[in-house]
């Protein structure tokens, strides 16, 4: 006789993550993600996530959930849990045709105070977006929406975003440039670098601007000069 299978709860509902000092995340929004990309290879999803409204760059603390196929009850559970400067990151599992988050759920969560909202999958009614303003990424919008069904999902455990792997309490940076998580532990050392890199960058606008080659600055005309040296 086979023996029955064990009961798998279908919601997973973990503490929320602790969240970052706010001296980081105010350091957080003078680093742009393009420019941790120049030094970090691991956080970023792909470019299909793209801002559904006008908002500047934001920067707060990870809290996620997993939401599958046409079911966003949980969600709606866990919207008034959510705190002032937090980032919600949903992992839509793969599905890519129903809208999650539309103008109704966006305003709740407002209400919260959230710092932003970014999906592995569509949003809904733009107008009603902008009109609250709540900075979200998404990966385009979709008529098609999700329902309370109640099946499932999870909160608070790592997911995948856009190929990228985020845990509850990562620091997220998102801007129109791009989005990128960060540990921690990792997050005040990158920041800091990513500032300074760009504080480097506006110095070397005002030496181009003064006639130095780009190549010089950088120097690549340095190495390809040396590749290029006859030999002897």
């Amino acid at each position: 006789m086979t023996p029955a299978c064990p009961e798998v709860p279908m919601f997973q509902i973990n503490p929320l993550p602790a969240q970052l000092a706010s001296t980081l995340v105010e350091r957080a929004l003078l680093a742009e993600p393009a420019v941790v990309g120049h030094f970090r290879l691991m956080g970023f999803p792909d470019g299909g996530i793209q801002p559904q409204i006008e908002s500047g760059r934001i920067a707060g603390t990870a809290v996620t959930l997993a939401l599958p196929g046409a079911d966003s009850a949980l969600l709606h559970h866990v919207a008034s849990t959510l705190r002032p400067g937090d980032v919600l990151v949903i992992d839509r599992l793969g599905d890519k045709t129903h809208a999650c988050l539309g103008g109704g759920v966006a305003f709740a969560l407002k209400q919260r105070g959230i710092a932003g909202i970014v999906i592995d999958g569509p949003a809904a009614d733009p107008a009603e977006l902008r009109e609250h303003g709540v900075p979200i990424w998404s990966r385009g919008l979709s008529a098609i929406t999700t329902r309370t069904y109640a099946v499932g999902g999870a909160f608070n455990i790592p997911v995948s975003i856009g190929g990228a792997v985020v845990q509850p309490g990562d620091l997220v940076i998102a801007d129109e440039g791009g989005i990128v998580f960060i540990p921690p532990a990792e997050a005040s050392n990158d920041v800091e670098r990513a500032i300074r890199m760009i504080e480097g960058e506006r110095q070397g606008m005002g030496l181009i601007a003064d006639g130095k080659p780009l190549g010089a600055l950088s120097g690549a005309t340095a190495l390809v000069e040396k590749a290029v040296a006859p030999a002897g």
